[in-house]
């Protein structure tokens, strides 16, 4: 997996009285390979729709590691956190990151300061990274007045395994100092969700992880979801059964990504994917024996 300079376009969308934003950290090219393996190029051909904006000339999948930043009124929301700057992670092309993602969020009017939620849909290094920056020889959280959200399931799961030299890592590096001050808050999230702000409520979306949540976004009659890792990349639309490498348990990953793209076919729901190269929005059509994501432009 490589890291190349040229970055994908930003935007936001109005969801009602909302406001989206999605705040980029990096571009991914060629994860398609470790990830989603199912995914060849000759299956990839197959939806030619997936082409230029989600596949490359040589079938391979585009993709980003981004935040979605959400306002409404005072409210301040940042959903996941990112990989983070300066933190040694596995992957070389996450590992000891350099980029301006506090500007480009200073640039939507979200700063350390103002953000009052950061939600991790899931506790992995690609979402929790920018939960805390290094000042001097210490992580300290970078949001100093935001309230950490993660599902109770999620932060369970993590809290009764074996963890990995590199989960190990990030949880001393991400998880732990938002203890330290108390801002890390583990939240019940039953069936039918939990509401964390007005008009945000998380929904279960196990699978990938035990613990993962959705975000649902509803304004004036309008709404959205924020997929989390329910889905990695656009061709899933097309192969609802393919599961990511990473997925903890495939066939629930599969029940809720088809739970989800059948309820998103039936209405104007917009869909915001958490790991989609532009565009990132847009709106799932039935087409009978697959689905199709037909984008809906940012301004």
């Amino acid at each position: 997996m490589t890291t190349p300079q040229k970055m994908s376009e930003s935007a936001s969308w109005q969801i009602g009285e909302m406001t989206v934003h999605r705040i980029e950290e990096i571009p991914l090219r060629g994860f398609g390979r470790w990830l989603l393996p199912r995914a060849t190029p000759d299956v990839v051909a197959e939806s030619a729709w997936l082409r230029p904006s989600y596949v490359d000339d040589d079938g391979q999948l585009l993709g980003s590691v981004h935040a979605f930043a959400v306002e409404l009124g005072d409210a301040r929301i940042l959903v996941d956190s990112g990989v983070g700057n300066g933190k040694s992670r596995p992957f070389p092309a996450w590992d000891h990151l350099s980029t301006p993602f506090l500007d480009r969020l200073a640039a939507v009017g979200f700063t350390p300061e103002n953000v009052n939620v950061v939600v991790n849909t899931h506790l992995h290094q690609d979402h929790v990274g920018w939960n805390t920056r290094l000042v001097g020889d210490t992580w300290v959280p970078t949001f100093v007045n935001a309230r950490y959200v993660c599902a109770q399931a999620e932060h369970g799961y993590w809290a009764d395994r074996e963890l990995k030299d590199d989960e190990r890592e990030m949880f001393a590096d991400s998880i732990d100092p938002l203890r330290g001050t108390g801002q890390l808050s583990p939240t019940d999230v039953p069936e039918a969700g939990t509401e964390i702000a007005p008009g945000v409520r998380l929904l279960p979306a196990p699978g990938h992880t035990p613990g993962q949540v959705m975000v649902r976004l509803d304004s004036a009659g309008h709404s959205a979801v924020i997929s989390a890792d329910c889905l990695h990349h656009p061709v899933q639309f097309a192969q609802t059964d393919m599961c990511a490498t990473a997925d903890v348990d495939p066939a629930q990953a599969t029940r809720t990504r088809q739970n989800l793209f059948a309820e998103l076919a039936k209405s104007d729901t917009v869909l915001f994917g958490s790991h989609f190269d532009a565009p990132v929005a847009g709106r799932v059509r039935d087409e009978g024996r697959a689905y199709r994501f037909v984008p809906v432009p940012g301004e």
